[in-house]
């Protein structure tokens, strides 16, 4: 069988794509607005047409120059639902991105969709904006399955404390059940924590992206107030660098022993994300290794525009076990099961319920995860 093609949506620099071709798969269509970040994915991603447009100009339902492909995948903008910013939600401009996704979805009819956003998305607009956009993917003919979980990226190998929403909707007339991978890294499961420092070994030898960021000496003395995995709370409040009201990731430092806190795209100074021991930011090729990019993986444009680009990702790791997942369905090799009964059985559930149901799977393996909401 070839390569299962897939269509690129809110590309970035093009985390979730590389984890899936990863395995396998094959990125043949892709738009990102951000001209730094297509920067980037053309470069990574040479096979693919990559769109530099604004996806409100584009018309899949008309344009012949977007293909039919086996799956889309993307990350529509989660600023009106993230938990550090305020959240207008699906009120706000950019929350009603995720409709121009869900064209896609219904002009091209992709045998399946994978897509990620910040966990604020699970209760902004007291949880109708997550009840919204999953009964819309579901009314799309012929009809999405739609399973959606809250990631722990740490909990699948990532050295980062890193929650994110995935949705996954599986074409109904497939008969594939998609299931969503269980946690393997931590306390009490197989695999310990991958720690910052495991990911971070080795890496002043590499040499793309790996410039040292210019700091001001006031910065430099407030980090060395700050103890291994601590943050600005940790300054004397008698000090004259004391800051108050700030958010927890204002002058986080690493702790080695650990996974890193989430790394994000924007903000002002202080929210760069600190190494320790060193007083200084993070370089973005540490920031790379905290998100599982491969070395040789270049990003293009300023220090700020990469950082952009890494604090946006998904990481590839977590993108590779989900497309593993998903294969099955790309190579028929799965026992087809009759999703329209599968569905009504999940439909009168709450959001808290239906993001328990692979989790109770796991602990009940022989027991159908649907079988106690009957």
């Amino acid at each position: 069988m070839s390569a299962p093609t897939i269509t690129s949506l809110f590309s970035g620099c093009g985390g979730l794509d590389l984890g899936f071709e990863q395995k396998g798969y094959k990125v043949v269509w892709a738009n990102e607005i951000n001209p730094w970040a297509a920067a980037t994915f053309k470069k990574r991603f040479p096979h693919a047409v990559v769109e530099n447009h604004s996806i409100e100009d584009l018309n899949p339902y008309t344009d012949p120059s977007i293909p039919n492909t086996d799956l889309i995948l993307g990350g529509f903008p989660c600023q009106d639902f993230s938990i550090i910013w305020k959240r207008p939600g699906l009120d706000g401009e950019r929350g009603n991105l995720y409709k121009h996704f869900k064209r896609f979805v219904d002009a091209k009819k992709p045998l399946a969709f994978v897509a990620e956003n910040v966990r604020g998305l699970l209760s902004v607009n007291n949880r109708r904006a997550i009840q919204t956009i999953v009964q819309d993917f579901q009314n799309i003919k012929p009809g999405y399955f739609v399973k959606l979980q809250l990631y722990n990226f740490a909990e699948y190998g990532v050295p980062q404390f890193r929650e994110r929403v995935i949705i996954v909707g599986t074409r109904m007339d497939t008969g594939f059940e998609f299931k969503h991978p269980q946690p393997t890294h931590g306390p009490g499961r197989k695999k310990p924590y991958v720690t910052a420092a495991e990911a971070l070994e080795g890496v002043e030898k590499v040499r793309k992206n790996n410039e040292r960021m210019k700091i001001r000496p006031r910065t430099k003395e407030i980090l060395e107030m700050i103890p291994e995995g601590g943050n600005f709370q940790d300054i004397p409040k008698d000090h004259p660098l004391y800051v108050n009201g700030m958010i927890s990731h204002v002058y986080r430092r690493i702790d080695r022993s650990e996974p890193a806190k989430t790394l994000i795209a924007a903000g002002g100074g202080g929210t760069w994300g600190y190494h320790y021991p060193e007083p200084r930011p993070l370089t973005n090729r540490e920031r790379a290794r905290l998100q599982t990019f491969p070395d040789n993986f270049k990003f293009e444009g300023s220090n700020a525009e990469v950082r952009r680009q890494i604090g946006n990702a998904v990481p590839p790791l977590v993108a590779r076990i989900i497309a593993r997942k998903l294969k099955p369905l790309f190579l028929r090799q799965f026992k087809p099961v009759d999703l329209h009964q599968i569905v009504k059985r999940i439909n009168g559930m709450s959001i808290a319920e239906r993001l328990k149901l692979d989790r109770f799977a796991e602990r009940n393996p022989k027991q159908p995860a649907v079988s106690r909401f009957r």
